[in-house]
């Protein structure tokens, strides 16, 4: 019998942990009843990081997908009210994308989900523990610290 590999047992670790905080995630954003998608939630917290409004190719790059992709998340956020398209003051060519009030407060209720949602995965580590797991995961996600926007 061959020793496991310790770094394919702590890849697939990752890849379970990341299955279980993906699964109750979604689990707290559907019992809110906010009616977006993961997608949709990932796009309205990326605007918050721009301190005007960004135009999609901005939010394509920054979320690392296709413009194509954001056309069709700003489509959906747009038909339920939660952005707004609104024209370049500097150039009529260009379109960028900003929250609305209703964005704004389902901004709230996903950052109240996604709270939750951190409160049940890590119930089981202490405080000092979950420092500890957050510089790592710092130095995983970027390979130094962090910026979360």
């Amino acid at each position: 019998m061959t020793t496991p590999d310790p770094d394919s047992v702590l890849a697939e670790q990752l890849l379970r942990l990341t299955r279980r905080v993906h699964r109750i995630q979604k689990r707290h954003l559907q019992q809110r009843e906010l009616g977006i998608t993961p997608a949709q939630s990932r796009l309205l917290r990326t605007l918050v990081c721009y301190s005007s409004p960004p135009r999609m190719a901005d939010l394509a790059e920054r979320l690392e997908v296709v413009p194509r992709a954001v056309t069709t998340l700003v489509d959906g956020l747009e038909a339920s009210g939660k952005v707004r398209r609104v024209p370049d003051p500097t150039n009529r060519r260009v379109t960028r994308i900003e929250l609305t009030a209703e964005g704004r407060t389902t901004l709230g209720e996903l950052r109240d989900a996604r709270r939750s949602a951190a409160h049940e995965i890590l119930a089981p580590l202490t405080s000092d523990q979950r420092e500890a797991l957050g510089g790592l995961l710092d130095t995983l996600i970027d390979g130094t610290t962090a910026t979360h926007c």
